[in-house]
């Protein structure tokens, strides 16, 4: 029997990531990696976009599916980008309908590269036998993102773009991910170092990287322990409100900064303690991710299911 495989783009404001993904074992060939910038600058992003695709096509004819994440919002049929923060030129690119154009015997699925990401795991995570059909999957990295998974479909909400977890409302006047997102993380974390007066190996010149931070926290360092222990209390309160709407108590953490987990699990399930009930709390899992840098080449091909 012949193997199903789709061709999985990533499109993200560094680097835009394509490969063949084999539908049943999740691994990735013919892997491309252009640079979203060059893209840019040419003035013809979309049109680089599809010579990379038509490339890809030539080389494997066999291949009819191709699924695109994006780091923005789209019209509910998800046939149009809406607002492509990353990519702003592109806003309002009826993206399938010029695909669908140009590749006129192949099928195009366009996704929120969170959301994206998010049903990936259920597909091809090395745990996707044990994994439940309802979870909320949180990305931290550059910015806070989110999806949900109900019945193992991605939850749209009303307008097709629910689940922003990095824009509800946190501390200092701000949205979640203005406080902890990767650069406001740091500065966190260097006005933390400003003000302490114990042992650290954190530097004091403003140099502190999230890197850093891990090995710090790894090595028991009481201020970088602090620093994610701030993150985490931010986090468990923003979990806490999604646990509650939509009744999901399995979460996925994901992206860059989930190198952080191990130490900033203990304050979000310290702020599930204090909120949740008994009932709640019973059935709660907090898990690592476990398609780290696939994830979204991954999840955009799971969108060919």
């Amino acid at each position: 029997m012949a193997t199903t495989e789709y061709l999985g783009i990533d499109v993200g404001g560094t680097g835009v990531k394509m490969g063949i993904v084999n539908a049943e074992t999740g691994n990735i060939t013919n892997f491309q990696s252009y640079d979203t910038a060059t893209w840019r600058e040419s003035k013809h992003f979309v049109e680089r976009l599809a010579d990379a695709i038509a490339l890809q096509l030539y080389q494997h004819k066999n291949v009819k599916k191709v699924g695109i994440g994006l780091p923005g919002i789209l019209t509910r049929d998800r046939k149009t980008l809406i607002e492509i923060t990353a990519i702003p030129e592109i806003d309002g690119t009826p993206l399938v309908e010029i695909l669908n154009e140009r590749f006129t015997d192949h099928e195009f699925f366009l996704e929120n590269d969170a959301n994206a990401a998010a049903l990936g795991e259920f597909y091809f995570s090395p745990e996707k036998d044990v994994m439940p059909e309802n979870y909320i999957f949180i990305t931290l990295g550059t910015g806070v993102g989110g999806a949900a998974i109900l019945d193992k479909k991605i939850f749209l909400g009303g307008d097709g773009n629910a689940m922003e977890p990095g824009h509800v409302p946190s501390r200092n006047g701000r949205v979640l991910e203005r406080n902890v997102g990767k650069k406001e993380l740091l500065m966190l974390a260097n006005d933390m170092r400003t003000a302490w007066r114990g042992k650290t190996v954190l530097p004091s010149d403003g140099s502190i990287s999230t890197t850093g931070l891990v090995v710090a926290a790894e090595e028991g360092d009481e201020l970088a322990i602090a620093i994610w222990n701030e993150v985490g209390d931010m986090l468990g309160e923003m979990l806490v409100g999604l646990i509650r709407i939509l009744d999901i108590k399995t979460i996925l953490i994901g992206g860059g900064l989930s190198a952080s987990f191990d130490f900033i699990l203990p304050n979000i399930s310290k702020q599930l303690d204090y909120w949740l009930t008994p009932a709640y709390l019973e059935n709660v899992q907090i898990k690592k991710a476990l398609l780290g840098n696939d994830a979204g080449l991954l999840g955009a091909a799971s969108l060919c299911f």
